[in-house]
């Protein structure tokens, strides 16, 4: 299966080679040129071109996009619509807003073309090694491209959720649990550290991990994080968000549904822009180890 992929980012770029390891023939385009003479260097066809990537593909178009959720996806549609036929599909693995998804359903749908939503998880390392996906779109359309989904998953790591926009509305409600998660976690190491700043916090994070009930990949990501900077000294306890949990919050509001550890969670994401903690150093580093996303340094 030939597949063209759209943006070589953290997540991007490792999603390439995943689908490379598995065997399909992938035609990358990113318009930062360096990540894309990054991603050749590793056996990836790149293309110069947006439109040059959509015309190196052969047959029905596969095309998976990459991008930041919002404008750019629409810039990416709007240029790509020039070169698409009737029943080719368009795989937004990004964080898209669900109801955005929905609008660019309906959109393309007018020329005869698909639109998977497909929530992508795991992390810059799941992207390489194995994500968890969840789809959302014709089921008829998700079978023609499950093989693919199967094979850059996890076992038993991907899902079709129904109809159009359920891949992101559930990818949205994954990672608002993943902030209630994140800051339970760093606030019961805020208690811990403020109890004894001695204490080895990177030894209890690693002996919960074995046993216990709170055992977890984000506890194994607060060990490692812990272990490469005891105390995290070196990092500012400022938690930015990518929007996701914000989506959730507005969506259960709407919905009439109590979300308050989520809510206070985004809430405490915001509050860490004007005061510096040991529990937004602890959120800020589980960003940066499961996602990659940068950290401000003392």
């Amino acid at each position: 299966m030939q597949i063209g992929l759209v943006g070589l980012g953290k997540m991007g770029y490792n999603l390439a080679l995943n689908f490379k390891s598995k065997g399909f023939d992938v035609v990358a385009f990113d318009v930062n040129k360096s990540a894309a003479e990054r991603i050749s260097k590793q056996g990836i066809t790149t293309a110069p071109a947006l439109s040059d990537m959509a015309l190196a593909l052969n047959g029905r178009k596969i095309i998976w996009l990459m991008v930041p959720a919002g404008h750019v996806v629409d810039v990416v549609l709007n240029n790509l619509k020039n070169y698409l036929n009737a029943d080719d599909i368009i795989i937004d693995g990004g964080n898209s807003h669900f109801k955005d998804t929905i609008a660019r359903a309906r959109d393309l749908e007018k020329m005869g073309v698909h639109l998977l939503d497909c929530g992508t998880s795991g992390g810059v390392n799941g992207a390489l090694h194995g994500v968890c996906t969840m789809i959302g779109g014709k089921r008829e359309i998700f079978q023609a491209c499950e093989s693919l989904f199967k094979a850059i998953s996890v076992p038993d790591g991907y899902l079709y959720c129904g109809k159009t926009g359920s891949g992101h509305f559930t990818k949205m409600i994954h990672n608002g649990i993943e902030y209630g998660m994140m800051q339970a976690i760093a606030e019961g190491f805020d208690v811990l550290h403020r109890y004894d700043s001695e204490l080895d916090v990177a030894a209890v994070a690693k002996v919960w991990n074995h046993g216990s009930v709170v055992r977890s990949w984000l506890m194994e990501l607060t060990q490692t994080a812990l272990e490469k900077d005891k105390n995290l000294e070196s990092v500012k306890g400022i938690m930015h968000s990518s929007g996701e949990g914000k989506w959730t919050v507005e969506t259960a509001l709407e919905m009439g549904v109590p979300t308050p550890v989520i809510t206070m969670s985004l809430l405490m994401r915001y509050r860490s822009q004007t005061e510096d903690t040991f529990s937004g150093k602890i959120v800020a580093s589980l960003r940066n180890e499961f996602g990659g996303h940068e950290v401000e340094k003392k």
